[in-house]
């Protein structure tokens, strides 16, 4: 296998074994001018710690062009017609390395690929004693799809911005640009709402199995929105309507249709909770909360949920997600539900949908899906039984849970074709693949770490890589790629399930 080993798999890739590798020294800069220089610092953060070496970023000069041990940064807003939004080259020899992309997200893109060309070492945050060459090659890239998502339920168990920032500095590790935040459900309501405090007061006060519960402030929330945005990630917010609501319904009476508040919850089960979806009470609330999280939110998605709404009454719940995706749509946002909201036949226009149920589809699951596009809209694909992050890898996993047709191993996770899944449904309607992280079972970072990493990778690839049976998804080539990728995992301190039977760390 080539000394190139880099996830996801590039469009194409030229290791060039007769060539000298690029090699980073004491005397190496990063030169970028304009917006390269921010991916620059961004570059130099990653290496700096590492190396011990001071890696400036400075602008290129006539009078002190590039030398063999700098890395150039080069934007070249001709090269989109050939790279795309998020496309990039990589040419790495002894004279240099160079990146080259038509904006400043290829350019990040590239900086991920470069990493993974350096000895795994690289990662740690302590001074090491190595040699740090990259490979001699040329890449040149671009990806599949728009969406490569990433979602964290910060509702069942809440994780604190320090904790958010690191998962999102985790996940662009694999060019994942979305993440999604959970931000409520029955046990707990974490956003902040001007002139709501019991939603972030009582609706926050607790989470699975009764601990503390929590709420991101205003500030905490925009902090976490913005670092995300300087990685080239859009944050999209989940509110869960009408169902997924007892947080909410313990905060507030009137939002019940016999105006007593709900305790709060601390169990798993689903189903149980809706708003009284008639209630003028309802509609002021919702206008209200849409409003608030679209102004804290400068992204253009907005996320209603939909899902297991079991105790809405079933002919009123299509009326309510076409009055729902509306107000989203009302207050600048593009609205997303999960694919039960296809029953309505009046969604706002563009509203996405984001199906969840197995490859092979269960019930009318396919039926709603598609709804969504032939009301001229798209999908995200998250199956359930592939996808799903939180699902155990197998039957001794510690953590999880297998109600998704049982364990997902990480092969599982990898070996499925999005555009296979939904009869009729192309590239064309599929914005992309999201992998979602629910968190019933998940009470620490390690968790996240534990049960997202490998199979993130997996499912980034299938999101990034060219589909089969062209030059992108290979099992084996996949496996022998991701086995050289724990030493990096275990370099960034990942707890990382290892598919030979042992964690790259162990679990707290």
């Amino acid at each position: 296998m080539s000394p190139v080993r880099i996830i996801p798999q590039p469009t194409d890739l030229h290791a060039i074994a007769s060539e000298t590798p690029f090699t980073l020294v004491e005397s190496s800069r990063i030169l970028a001018t304009g917006a390269a220089a921010s991916v620059g610092d961004l570059l130099a953060g990653i290496l700096r710690p590492s190396t011990g070496y001071r890696l400036p970023v400075q602008d290129p000069t006539d009078s002190d062009p590039a030398g063999a041990a700098d890395i150039t940064l080069h934007l070249d807003p001709a090269d989109a017609p050939d790279l795309g939004a998020e496309g990039y080259r990589l040419v790495s020899a002894g004279d240099g390395a160079t990146l080259t992309a038509a904006t400043p997200a290829g350019l990040f893109y590239a900086v991920q690929s470069l990493r993974q060309l350096f000895p795994a070492a690289i990662e740690r945050r302590s001074v090491q004693s190595e040699a740090w060459q990259a490979p001699a090659a040329v890449i040149t890239d671009r990806p599949r799809f728009t969406w490569r998502g990433a979602m964290l339920d910060v509702a069942r168990h809440f994780f604190d911005p320090d904790a958010v920032k690191h998962f999102i500095d985790e996940i662009v590790l694999f060019k994942i640009n979305v993440l999604h935040l959970h931000l409520t459900d029955d046990q707990g309501w974490r956003i902040p709402i001007t002139g709501r405090p019991e939603l972030t007061g009582i609706g926050a006060s607790t989470e699975v199995g009764g601990g503390p519960g929590g709420s991101y402030t205003e500030e905490e929330y925009a902090d976490i929105v913005a670092y995300a945005a300087e990685r080239f990630i859009t944050v999209v917010p989940e509110i869960d309507v009408p169902g997924h609501t007892n947080a909410a319904l313990s905060a507030y009476a009137d939002l019940n249709a016999d105006d007593t508040a709900r305790e709060p919850y601390t169990g798993i089960d689903v189903g149980f909770s809706s708003l009284d979806v008639d209630s003028a009470s309802t509609w002021q609330f919702l206008d209200e909360i849409f409003r608030s999280v679209a102004a804290q939110t400068p992204g253009p998605y907005l996320h209603i949920g939909g899902d297991e709404s079991h105790t809405t009454p079933p002919e009123q719940f299509p009326g309510f997600i076409a009055r729902a995706t509306a107000l989203v749509a009302r207050h600048g946002k593009i609205p997303i539900a999960w694919h039960e909201a296809g029953r309505s036949r009046d969604l706002a226009p563009g509203t996405i949908g984001q199906y969840w149920s197995f490859v092979e589809p269960q019930e009318n699951a396919a039926e709603l899906a598609t709804s969504f596009v032939e009301q001229g809209g798209s999908l995200i694909l998250s199956p359930a039984d592939v996808a799903y992050l939180d699902i155990t890898y197998d039957e001794s996993t510690p953590i999880g849970q297998a109600w998704a047709g049982g364990p997902t191993s990480v092969r599982d996770a990898y070996e499925w074709e999005p555009g296979a899944i939904l009869a009729g449904v192309t590239d064309d309607a599929i914005l992309g693949v999201e992998a979602p992280l629910w968190t019933e079972t998940v009470a620490t970072p390690a968790d996240i770490d534990f049960l997202t990493f490998p199979r993130l990778a997996a499912i980034a690839e299938i999101a990034w890589s060219v589909a089969p049976p062209a030059q992108g998804r290979d099992w084996e080539h996949f496996s022998g790629r991701l086995d050289s990728w724990y030493p990096r995992f275990s370099a960034l301190g990942i707890s990382a399930f290892d598919p030979s039977g042992v964690s790259s760390s162990t679990l707290e």
